[in-house]
């Protein structure tokens, strides 16, 4: 795909470390000039600046443990107005006309679930009359409005679900995401600097490395793009090189067993000890949580002789509190054992399209962990996937054999 197309609609987004200091926004101006003078309608998204949301965050939880979703999302939405309107005033500095807005100015609609809310529709109306005066616009990522003004965030790594939700109402010609790395790379060239760079992926691989731990994109994101088939450029921030291309099908003739290997260590495990086995104790236990918003992830259930079972399941960190205190109010109830919770875990993952047509794939990823003396404690799979849960302290090691063992530093990028 080339670097700048002329006269096209183009949405570009830059993360948090992209424009991490006021040196990093003035080379994105320059970035985004360069491709308005070439005559491109350019609309970018923008996360808010280097550790700022974290900052934030650290500030509500000294002032209030437990604060409110609501007001988390009015504090937590300042954070993209602020490098918003910088950017902006760094793009009129080089001689050209920009506006930022926020995410309910531009009428980003969602629905009313704070800190994790659902785009409903975006009224484009406003954009594409600053985009017609020749003006580059500039959007708040990670933001939007309910129908009643309420200001909502869309969850972490949001602003890349903004910038494809745009490109989908804008009809654009191009989206490309702007981060810290070059592209998608086999496993995260930060922990394994044998990593390879992939020239393209499907949506389906690239969904699955998101949803299992790759920073690269935000899942709902890939959902969006793969939903209106938008393909999108993943690339460097201060590069020129060519990234990847997430795209509906793969341009290699034969898929590769294995593309990515991923590790994260944001979820945590929670086990109900001793749960009568009788029906329906399960569904209202996951029915609660899934009523309080809580994505559950990885679930083992073991049946003993004593006809009482083990539930055990992880869920996002950041949820641990509300899932603990679900869990031992219905394990009180039906009269179970206690409840243990451990942060102390970390999941890696060996994801691939061509894992649908290959045999052996499991097999070789439990070899290489057992022969490196990594316990596995739990283990999940998909069609093209596989999870296993391993102590934290395991984690990196873990994605480095598995990287190793299936020779993906050896794959051409």
């Amino acid at each position: 795909m080339p670097n700048k197309r002329k006269n096209k609609i183009i949405v570009q987004k830059y993360g948090g470390s992209s424009v991490a200091d006021l040196g990093k926004i003035k080379k994105v101006a320059q970035r985004v000039v360069s491709y308005a003078k070439e005559g491109n309608k350019v609309v970018v998204v923008i996360s808010a600046m280097g550790d700022t949301t974290d900052e934030l965050v650290s500030r509500a939880k000294e002032i209030n443990p437990n604060p409110s979703d609501r007001e988390m999302d009015m504090l937590m939405s300042t954070g993209e107005q602020q490098s918003c309107s910088l950017l902006a005033m760094a793009i009129h500095q080089l001689d050209r006309e920009a506006i930022s807005f926020t995410g309910a100015q531009v009428g980003i609609i969602t629905d009313t679930y704070h800190t994790q809310a659902k785009i409903l529709k975006i009224e484009t109306k406003r954009i594409k009359q600053e985009l017609a005066k020749g003006n580059i616009v500039i959007v708040a990522g990670f933001q939007g409005l309910t129908k009643t003004s309420e200001i909502t965030t869309l969850g972490r790594g949001g602003s890349d679900l903004s910038a494809v939700a745009l490109a989908v109402s804008l009809k654009a010609d191009l989206c490309e995401i702007y981060t810290d790395v070059e592209g998608v790379y086999t496993a995260d060239p930060r922990v394994v600097p044998e990593a390879k760079k992939l020239k393209d992926i499907t949506f389906d691989e690239m969904l699955e490395l998101a949803s299992l731990g790759a920073q690269v994109m935000h899942t709902r994101a890939i959902e969006v793009a793969k939903k209106f088939n938008i393909p999108i450029h993943v690339r460097g921030s201060f590069t020129e090189k060519e990234g990847t291309i997430i795209m509906q099908k793969s341009s290699y003739i034969e898929k590769p067993v294995v593309r990515g290997i991923t590790l994260t260590s944001n979820e945590a495990k929670l086990t109900l000890c001793n749960v009568p086995d009788k029906p329906g104790i399960a569904a209202h236990l996951f029915n609660e949580l899934a009523r309080k918003n809580i994505n559950v992830d990885m679930i083992v259930q073991n049946v003993s002789h004593k006809r009482t079972t083990d539930i055990s399941f992880t869920v996002p960190k950041k949820n641990l509190t509300k899932a603990l205190r679900i869990s031992k109010s219905i394990s009180k109830s039906v009269e179970a054992g206690e409840v243990i919770s451990n942060e102390t875990i970390a999941k890696v993952s060996v994801v691939g399209v061509g894992m649908k047509s290959h045999s052996g794939v499991a097999a070789k990823c439990f070899s290489v962990l057992a022969k490196n003396k990594i316990n596995i404690d739990m283990i999940s799979t998909s069609e093209i996937s596989i999870s296993c849960v391993v102590k934290k302290a395991a984690g990196k090691k873990a994605l480095k054999v598995l990287h190793k063992g299936f020779k993906l530093d050896r794959i051409k990028s």
